[in-house]
């Protein structure tokens, strides 16, 4: 299913960005040479942040099993990035063969992307849209097409939030969503923090990549949570957060929390 809008996007080679340097850290091919040298400034800068994206997208694999083995069969994963094996409709299809996924970026280079590879169901859409517009996000025909609002839905919010400054409200951005969930609905979100090391030299990478890095601390993070109950271990770096090997000795410098919650009013 095309996405709503997509045209096929001019490619800025000359300066970073955020999808293709996470893409990057986690050893991927939809990358420049620009993001390249960003991404080892940001190792060279803070050494754990190859290993920080990988505990995150393993994070992410883990919380979305998860939910799909809890008997969750929509997932609404705001700000995909750019597609990586297993991806989400992949991990969800492994315990629920009548999964459906929605993935919802801003940028049309990952949309493009994200296309090219998964217009082949439709069980599965891909939608332009902007987190910083909740409302068009939810309201969008192509999130509609795969998502049923009446029942309960999985909301992946993985390391976006941390690129919306404070002026652009990411509590009411996602209160905004929150609202749209019905009750039994879940919330898998990481965010990026500066509770662990100075990653003051990593944001001045992201201030000349097309996104600031916004760090916050748990309570800060903690405040997304509004409205929900966190599932066990609760809000913890995401190497923690119900591992399948047991952590190693780097999972103390790892600056990114994660957390799963249940929607319970």
């Amino acid at each position: 299913m095309r996405p709503h809008g997509l045209r096929v996007p001019e490619i800025d080679t000359g300066r970073p960005h955020s999808a293709r340097i996470y893409d990057y850290l986690l050893g991927g091919k939809d990358n420049y040479a620009v993001d390249q040298q960003a991404g080892d400034e940001l190792v060279a800068a803070t050494p754990q942040e190859r290993t920080d994206a990988r505990a995150n997208r393993a994070f992410l694999e883990r919380a979305v099993r998860h939910v799909v083995r809890g008997g969750i069969r929509q997932i609404l994963d705001i700000g995909t990035g750019l597609p990586h094996s297993p991806n989400v409709h992949e991990l969800a299809l492994e315990s629920a063969a009548d999964a459906r996924v929605a993935y919802v970026d801003n940028d049309p280079i990952v949309t493009a992307h994200a296309d090219a590879l998964l217009r082949s169901s439709d069980a599965i859409s891909v939608a332009l849209a902007d987190l910083r517009d909740p409302s068009a996000v939810v309201d969008h025909p192509y999130v509609r097409n795969v998502i049923d609002f009446d029942q309960p839905v999985a909301m992946l919010l993985v390391s976006v939030l941390h690129f919306l400054t404070r002026a652009e409200a990411p509590e009411q951005v996602v209160a905004t969503l929150r609202d749209a969930l019905p009750v039994g609905s879940f919330l898998v979100l990481s965010h990026a923090t500066g509770d662990f090391a100075d990653r003051t030299r990593a944001q001045a990478v992201y201030d000349r990549a097309d996104a600031p890095l916004n760090l916050r601390s748990l309570a800060e993070i903690e405040r997304f949570f509004d409205g929900f109950d966190l599932v066990e271990p609760g809000l913890v770096q995401v190497p923690l957060w119900r591992p399948d090997t047991p952590p190693t000795a780097e999972t103390t410098a790892i600056g990114t929390y994660g957390a799963v919650a249940r929607k319970v009013r």
